[in-house]
């Protein structure tokens, strides 16, 4: 009786292994970002790699599974990014941080933003809509104590709109590359963090 060797997902991955899966997820990044969704084939992503279709299905048994990965790892990098920037401010600061390390981010990263953009308009995978406000009106609340309670909107929708805000500045340095996003930051923080109403 023979036995199918273990594919990686069945065990923990080499060195190489590990290495071949990054370089994978790296070139999908560039092609759904330079190509679209549709335009980044299992083919397209092997000759980018230098490897074979069946190479690219050792390490990923299909198309969704290895854009999956390259969205997860984009928005790994986005969130450990802007994780970093907003514990190294001080909670009243925090919302500030959030919103111009976000933009900063997306703006020296645009083929991350395009991936992103690509994988929630065209991947399977559910968004969670509270994973993307939540965070931001949690550090809103937090800094409620230094710059005073909100009373012209809750928090969750302050969150919402801000989100909608940062989306639109990205895209608009995806298509006007000279676009200042830092004085758009700018005057984004000036709206959620500045002088409250009375």
């Amino acid at each position: 009786m023979t036995t199918r060797p273990k594919r990686p997902e069945d065990r923990e991955l080499t060195l190489t292994e590990r290495a071949r899966r990054s370089q994978l997820m790296e070139v999908t990044v560039e092609l759904v970002a330079d190509r679209g969704y549709a335009g980044a084939s299992l083919a397209a992503i092997a000759e980018r790699a230098g490897i074979t279709k069946a190479a690219v299905l050792y390490h990923f048994p299909s198309k969704a599974a290895v854009v999956q990965a390259a969205y997860e790892h984009v928005l790994g990098a986005l969130v450990e990014n802007v994780g970093t920037a907003v514990e190294a401010a001080g909670p009243d600061q925090a919302p500030a941080a959030y919103v111009r390390s976000m933009i900063g981010h997306l703006r020296e990263h645009p083929r991350h933003t395009r991936m992103i953009i690509e994988a929630m308009t065209h991947g399977d995978t559910p968004h969670d809509t509270a994973a993307r406000w939540r965070p931001l009106a949690d550090l809103l609340r937090a800094a409620e104590p230094a710059l005073g309670p909100r009373t012209d909107a809750d928090l969750r929708t302050l969150a919402i709109i801000t989100g909608g805000a940062i989306d639109a500045v990205v895209a608009e340095r995806l298509a006007d590359p000279d676009y200042d996003t830092e004085a758009a930051a700018d005057q984004i923080v000036a709206l959620i963090c500045g002088p409250r109403p009375a």
